[in-house]
This record gives C-alpha cells, sequence and structure tokens, in this order.
C-alpha cells in the first residue's frame, strides 16, 4: 500500500518538487515525511543520484545505517566522482567496524577531501588498539579493562555488532546484567531477525527477576521464529512463573494472604534455582506470612531474604513484627535498629522500634497473651476459651490451703485483668502498642486493682459464683 501511495505521488509530483519538499521536511526535523518524499523521488526517477544521496542523509539520521549505505553505494555508481557520497560512505563503513573498506576508501579520497580522510585515517589505528587490548584483557579475565578499551572501539565503530557483544560479554562477567542488556538491545536493533539476541535478553531479565520484561523479549523471539525450541521452552516456564507471581500479587492486594502463599508456592516450584527469581518470591512470602499471622514462616522466609539482601529494609521490619508476634521482643527491637540505620528518616520504622521497645520493657512485667497462652494474633475465641479454661482451674474456692489460695487469687486477678484487656478491642491495641491500660500507675489500672483487692471468693458466710462467659 505504501509502494503504491509513493508510485501515484511519484506520478502527479514531479521529482524536482519530492526533492524540494524532502529538504525542506528535513530542516524542519520531520524525518518521516521526509523520507516519503525521497522515496517518492527515487520511484520517480530511479538514476537521479541526489534522490538516492539525500535519502541516504535521511537513513543515517534514522540509524538505518544499512540502508544508507546501499543508497551511497548507488550514488557513486551513478555519479563516480561524487566525492562528498565517498566520504559519507567511507565513515559508515568506520562506523561498521569494515576497517580495510574504510582505509581503503578514507585513502582514495585523500587528494579531493583531505580534512575527513586525515580524521578517518587516524582513527583507524585506534580503533585498531583498542580492540586488540580489549581481547587481550578479556583472554586474561581483566574484564573492567577490557570494558574500557571496548567502550573506545564503539565509540568509533558504534555499528559494529561484534564489539558490542565482547562488550555484553565483558559485563556479563563482572555481572553487570543492566549494561550488558543495554548492549544484547543495541544488537537486536542493528540486526534483522535476531533471534538469539531476544533470547539472551529474555534470559537476562529472568536472571534479574524480572518476569514481565523476561516475557516481552521472548515473544519478540517468537514473533520472529514461532518454531524456534529454545525460545518457546523459555516462553512456557517463563509465562508459568509470570502468571503464578501475579496472581500472588493480586491476593496480597485483596489481603488473601493464605492463596497468596499457595500461589507463591507454585511460583517457587516452578523456579527455585534463579537467584534473583527465588531472592522475589521468598520477598513475597516474607509480607505474606506476616500478614498471616505465620511467625515462624514469617521469620524463616524474611531470614532467607535477608541472607542475600541485608539491607532490606522491608524484610527486616516484616522480621521485626513476626518477632513480635513470638514474644521476641529482644529481636524485634534488633531488626527495628538495623533497619534504622540504613533509613534514619523513616517514620514507619522509628514508630515500629518505639514499640517493640515499649512490649520489650512490658514483657519484663506483666504480658496478658502469655498469662492466658494464647498467640499474640489469637481472636476473641481463642481469646475466651483460654480464659474459660484457667479460670476454672485457678477458681480460688477449689484450694483449702491458705498459701494456695493466696497464690491462686493472684492468678486469677491475672487472668481476669488479661480477659479484659484482650477482649477490649481499644485496650488491646494500647497493650500491643506496649502501653498496659491496667498499669496500677494508670487510672484504669487502679480502678481494676481496687475492684479485686481483697475480694472475697468464699468464706466468711459469702458464697463466690463465678459465671463463665
Amino acid at each position: 500500500k505504501q509502494w503504491y501511495q509513493r508510485r501515484v505521488r511519484a506520478c502527479s509530483t514531479s521529482v524536482s518538487e519530492h526533492l524540494a519538499q524532502g529538504t525542506q521536511l528535513l530542516r524542519a526535523g520531520n524525518l518521516g515525511e521526509a523520507l516519503n518524499h525521497y522515496h517518492a523521488a527515487v520511484e520517480g526517477d530511479a538514476k537521479n543520484y541526489l534522490a538516492h544521496y539525500q535519502r541516504a542523509t535521511v537513513f543515517l539520521a534514522l540509524g538505518r545505517h544499512k540502508q544508507a549505505l546501499a543508497d551511497f553505494d548507488t550514488v557513486i555508481r551513478l555519479k563516480p566522482d561524487f566525492h562528498h557520497a565517498k566520504s559519507e560512505r567511507a565513515g559508515v563503513l568506520l562506523k561498521q567496524g569494515k576497517i580495510a573498506d574504510a582505509k581503503k576508501e578514507y585513502t582514495a579520497l585523500m587528494s579531493v577531501e583531505a580534512e575527513k580522510a586525515e580524521q578517518g585515517l587516524r582513527d583507524i589505528p585506534v580503533l585498531e588498539l583498542a580492540v586488540e587490548e580489549g581481547d587481550n584483557a578479556f583472554d586474561n579475565s581483566d574484564y573492567a579493562t577490557a570494558v574500557d578499551n571496548y567502550d573506545k572501539a564503539i565509540d568509533i565503530a558504534k555499528w559494529d555488532t561484534s564489539l558490542r557483544e565482547k562488550r555484553a560479554e565483558s559485563y556479563l562477567k563482572l555481572g553487570n546484567l543492566i549494561n550488558a542488556i543495554g548492549d544484547i538491545r543495541a544488537i537486536a536493533k542493528l540486526t534483522n531477525d535476531n533471534t538469539e539476541a531476544y533470547l539472551k535478553l529474555s534470559h537476562l531479565h529472568y536472571m534479574m527477576g524480572e518476569e514481565e520484561e523476561s516475557l516481552k523479549e521472548i515473544r519478540e523471539c517468537l514473533k520472529l521464529d514461532q518454531d524456534h525450541k529454545e525460545c518457546f521452552t523459555h516462553y512456557k516456564k517463563v509465562k508459568k512463573l509470570a502468571k503464578h507471581l501475579s496472581q500472588a500479587q493480586d491476593k496480597i492486594n485483596e489481603g488473601d494472604y493464605e492463596e497468596a502463599l499457595a500461589k507463591l508456592g507454585l511460583a517457587l516450584k516452578t523456579e527455585n534455582k534463579e537467584a534473583k527469581v527465588v531472592l522475589k518470591i521468598y520477598s513475597r512470602m516474607c509480607l505474606a506470612n506476616k500478614q498471616a499471622g505465620h511467625a515462624d514462616e514469617g521469620i524463616r522466609t524474611c531470614t532467607v531474604v535477608l541472607q542475600s539482601e541485608s539491607q532490606d529494609i522491608e524484610a527486616l521490619t516484616n522480621r521485626a513484627e513476626c518477632h513480635i508476634l513470638n514474644n521476641s521482643f529482644e529481636a524485634a527491637v534488633n531488626d527495628y535498629q538495623a533497619a534504622q540505620q540504613i533509613n534514619n528518616d523513616s517514620k514507619h520504622i522509628r514508630d515500629g522500634l518505639k514499640r517493640a521497645e515499649k512490649l520489650l520493657k512490658q514483657s519484663k512485667k506483666r504480658d496478658y497473651y502469655k498469662i492466658l497462652g494464647v498467640p499474640r494474633n489469637a481472636d476473641k475465641g481463642q481469646i475466651n476459651k483460654a480464659y474459660r479454661k484457667l479460670a476454672k482451674e485457678f477458681h480460688p474456692d477449689k484450694f483449702k490451703d491458705e498459701a494456695e489460695k493466696a497464690e491462686a487469687e493472684k492468678k486469677f486477678i491475672d487472668i481476669a485483668a488479661a480477659k479484659e484487656v484482650l477482649t477490649d478491642d481499644e485496650k488491646r491495641q494500647q497493650f500491643d502498642n506496649g502501653d498496659d491500660p491496667l498499669d496500677p500507675e494508670s487510672d484504669q489500672g487502679k480502678q481494676f486493682h481496687r475492684n479485686f483487692n481483697g475480694f472475697p471468693f468464699g468464706g466468711n458466710g459469702q458464697q463466690f459464683f463465678f459465671k463463665f462467659q
């Protein structure tokens, strides 16, 4: 359709008009429309060397050096004495890394395009030396030096894919996956139908734990060759992993942490070796376990993350909260302090540390969860059940010995206090934040202790009846 449109324009508008309009658009920076007019000019007169030359300059501006080189070849065939075109062609050859061809071209131009020819001939030995020293450094496992030399070479021969391949390999040896990806992506753009480049890009993104980017690149490979065996095999694995991780994140966002953990378990079955992927899965497990109240699993999964990324603030704060669930307040304080050393400006961390320190101090006095023997995330049903059991066990009327009765009374008061606090949402929140609402120094605490002070559980003509809720 585009070819037909260009033919129509070529017939209805003269070649000179297309060239004039193309030049005007080129000056305005409208490369796409300028190129259309130059296409039309070439269609209208295939032997017009100026049309080919102008189109070549637009191709160069668009980075389409192969098409530009083809047009420069045509220009020189049509007009052998067009030395500026020869100079442009020599520049393209040098940037493509075709040293022998560029050298021959520049040498022939010395008498007519001396300045450009001399610059090109000076660049060639610099390029050759940089490549040689880069290769030697790579062979000697000095990858940083290899990168430095390949940088110098690519500054001159930026379209030479072999140099970018060498630099990408050097980056990989250094563990710099991001820069390696940059070079391989450039290679994919510089060469047509490069399925191997897209496969490698997909693998590198996968190694970085970027499953969605990996999936995007492997799809590009399959667009070029739907029967590519390696690409299809990798595609199936990445698609499966991406699905599990996406579903897990959706469940986390919905607050369905148990289902999120199930999806994360499937993700771990899909991939349990690639370090960054595994780390990503465990990082989400760390969060989901904390949110679900699975203290032990939360501590385990967060610890796995911190073994690889000791500065991971989210893992530190999540593990701290799991330690709190386990009544390990000193460990929680340690984790929050470690997080604060990394980020001293976070209000979330400051508040968490303050709460953990209060809970640690509180634990040395009276812990209502321990009194009732329930976890910190127990619901009211669990709390009332534990309360009823302990209240029966330590009912003072069950004891005849005065010393035993006195001890039972003391425990019974603690049990009643624990129930009062933990079944009242507001008081429980206070306690969970490190403040005991029944502290003897507080007004509520004084009232509670007056109510129980010297309470006659039986005897002296009075009978105590206890109603279990």
